[in-house]
């Protein structure tokens, strides 16, 4: 297995610098940037073993930022962590950093994640829309005040509050952010990006399907022209394969466009 390097990237925001993972081939100009968000409770590591195989074979770019770390009561800076502004413009400093310093193509951005890390690909990819090929989101939760009410294992609600300030009706603040760290309190953003993957499983029981069906709903009633959902037949999970599948058809039908003629 190939190794990644550690950078640091400093905040453009409050001038942290923050420690970022990258992987880029040793041959090559104009390659894919896959950018793979950590889940809920972990850090930068968490998608080496399952995201660096595929860019390796593919000969693509990989960076796995840390955005102010995981959701947890645990975690001292948990609330500029879950899709605050902070956390949102870490990774896109991150993609501007590898984009001056690597042969990556500005063209061929490529964003992904699975439950917090679908999460945070949709806040992110409605922080900065244009910046991204694809935005790619597998089971993610997107209204943080209803997974509150449905999350009742394993301290999730207790994360969230260390997330968001306290629990959903503590006050204006509170509320503030729970709605600006949701998905869906961001249709806007999400609607100008340009090629938007929703995947979520049916037998979900951690992150149940209605948080996607919610919100593809609200995408589909405003007329998304790239919007892609699917309900899947499995449960909480992100299927690796299919998504990198995704993004190889997508590359390839990308470059046929290129190539077509105007009359």
């Amino acid at each position: 297995m190939q190794k990644m390097l550690e950078i640091e990237v400093k905040s453009s925001l409050d001038g942290s610098v923050e420690k970022n993972l990258l992987y880029c081939p040793q041959e090559g100009n104009e390659l894919p940037l896959v950018v793979g968000l950590h889940s809920w409770g972990f850090g930068r590591d968490n998608q080496v073993e399952y995201m660096l195989s595929f860019c390796v074979e593919r000969n693509w770019s990989l960076l796995l930022p840390e955005f102010r770390g995981p959701n947890r009561p645990t975690n001292p800076r948990a609330l500029q962590a879950c899709g605050s502004r902070l956390a949102r413009q870490d990774i896109v400093d991150a993609v501007k950093h590898v984009l001056q310093h690597h042969p990556v193509s500005p063209k061929k951005l490529l964003l992904l994640g699975g439950s917090g890390g679908g999460h945070m690909a949709l806040m992110t990819g409605s922080y900065s829309p244009d910046l991204w090929l694809a935005v790619s989101a597998w089971c993610p939760i997107t209204d943080l005040a209803l997974w509150h009410r449905q999350a009742t294992c394993e301290g999730y609600p207790e994360s969230i509050e260390a997330c968001c300030g306290g629990a959903p009706g503590s006050g204006y603040t509170v509320e503030h952010e729970y709605s600006d760290r949701s998905p869906c309190s961001q249709v806007a953003g999400l609607m100008r990006v340009k090629n938007l993957y929703l995947h979520h499983g049916r037998f979900d029981q951690l992150v149940p399907p209605l948080h996607s069906l919610i919100l593809a709903h609200s995408l589909e009633a405003e007329g998304h022209p790239r919007f892609f959902f699917e309900i899947f037949h499995s449960g909480h999970a992100l299927q690796y394969p299919r998504a990198f599948m995704n993004f190889d058809a997508l590359l390839q039908s990308e470059e046929k466009d290129s190539d077509k003629l105007t009359g």
